[in-house]
């Protein structure tokens, strides 16, 4: 029977009750669009440095990581790739070999980081064919080079243009070729357009003599909750006395630390943007007390218990509460999707201070379902805590003092 008239009551005043669903229902889109913009960036923080610089999971030699030189290269067992693709999860394992060179076009010059690869299994680490701006993907076996766009521009290079590529190969050897440029990239991070360049590894084992030589093999999968068990699984295929595993955590530490202080920052906001939404909600709880004082004093004359009273009114918030947070879940949920697949750019006085610091100039929304989940609970739970206001009010009350003011 209470539950019945809590219900009736909600809808006798649909304005009050209107006005109180709207504001708790903006409560849960403001904090949920807040939240997930906030994931959002570091999810692609975390993909740009995983995907382009690490990979979630990497073998190479031991020792490798702590000086990453040529010279610490190594040659893989025959069929380590392939067993390393066949555990569960694994979407491809990449061969790399990486090192640094000086490229120069007519009378520019500039240092660059060289990327030998094989263009299939690349594609599942940094979708480097997707990336291609202008021209095309070199074939496997052909002397031929994609380079960054803001490399290029650089050097004032264009697609077809010959680049000249000096360096130490392994194990100190001169290295030095000319390559005809395929194709132009354009990656997510500014810091990697501006000096990478990818080139075949048959040609960049050619060019710095490292014949059968890898610097790394970085693992993809499919979703990093799978990494320890792809990790327990690949230890098994390496000799752990000469080859070492390791996780994206562990190879990139720093991102992780200022993830965390970032986030410390982020929740802090949140924090005061719960306070600002806790004091808008419980503004529409003191209206909704207030207009009714003339109908609580009647109840109270006329013999009903407080308490059942204060229930009543504890089940009309918790009613009203549930509809908003289900009205702010149902609208925030397309909203956030939409800017999920379609991040929003930067305007251009903000995307050169960005791009200074080596960050992609968008906006990334997240759709993890704990971005709507916490939310919505968060506000459901300040709405059932702001509810002791009007209860307190009620416990109170003063039948004829109600009745006088409620006029």
């Amino acid at each position: 029977m209470l539950l019945r008239l809590a219900w009736r009551n909600i809808w006798r005043n649909k304005k009050r009750t209107l006005i109180t669903v709207v504001s708790i229902a903006f409560a849960v889109i403001l904090s949920s669009i807040m939240r997930s913009m906030q994931l959002g960036s570091y999810e692609r923080m975390i993909d740009n440095s995983v995907r382009f610089l690490t990979g979630y999971i990497q073998v190479h030699k031991k020792g490798y990581w702590d000086d990453q030189v040529l010279d610490n290269s190594f040659a893989p067992a025959p069929g380590l790739l392939d067993s390393l693709e066949n555990i569960p999860h694994v979407e491809a394992a990449v061969p790399r070999l990486e090192s640094f060179a000086l490229a120069s076009y007519g009378t520019q010059t500039k240092g660059a980081m060289i990327i030998g690869m094989e263009p299939e299994r690349e594609n599942y680490l940094t979708g480097v064919g997707d990336k291609i701006v202008e021209g095309a993907m070199p074939d496997m076996n052909e002397d031929q080079v994609l380079i960054g766009k803001g490399l290029a521009d650089y050097l004032n290079l264009r697609v077809a243009d010959t680049i000249v590529l000096i360096s130490q190969g392994y194990h100190g050897v001169n290295a030095a070729g000319k390559y005809a440029v395929s194709g132009l990239l354009e990656f997510g991070l500014p810091e990697l357009t501006n000096q990478v360049i990818f080139m075949p590894l048959p040609a960049a084992r050619y060019f710095y003599g490292a014949e059968g030589l890898l610097t790394a093999a970085a693992i993809v999968t499919d979703h990093p909750k799978y990494v320890p068990g792809i990790m327990e699984r690949a230890v098994n295929l390496i000799d752990p006395e000469t080859r070492e595993i390791m996780d994206w955590r562990t190879m990139v530490p720093e991102l992780i630390q200022s993830i965390e202080i970032d986030n410390i920052s982020g929740i802090i906001m949140l924090l005061m943007l719960y306070v600002i939404i806790g004091f808008g909600m419980f503004g529409t709880f003191l209206m909704m007390t207030t207009e009714r004082l003339y109908e609580f004093g009647v109840l109270l004359s006329v013999g009903m218990r407080r308490f059942r009273i204060q229930l009543v009114v504890f089940l009309e918030i918790v009613m009203l509460s549930f509809i908003a947070v289900l009205a702010g879940f149902a609208l925030s949920l397309p909203l956030i999707s939409y800017l999920h697949h379609h991040p929003v750019s930067m305007s251009d006085e903000y995307r050169d201070a960005f791009e200074k610091f080596g960050l992609e100039p968008v906006y990334v929304f997240s759709i993890q379902p704990v971005v709507f989940t916490s939310q919505a609970w968060v506000v459901f739970f300040m709405a059932l805590l702001l509810s002791a206001y009007p209860l307190y009010k009620i416990g109170r009350l003063q039948p004829v003092a109600a009745m006088r003011a409620g006029r």
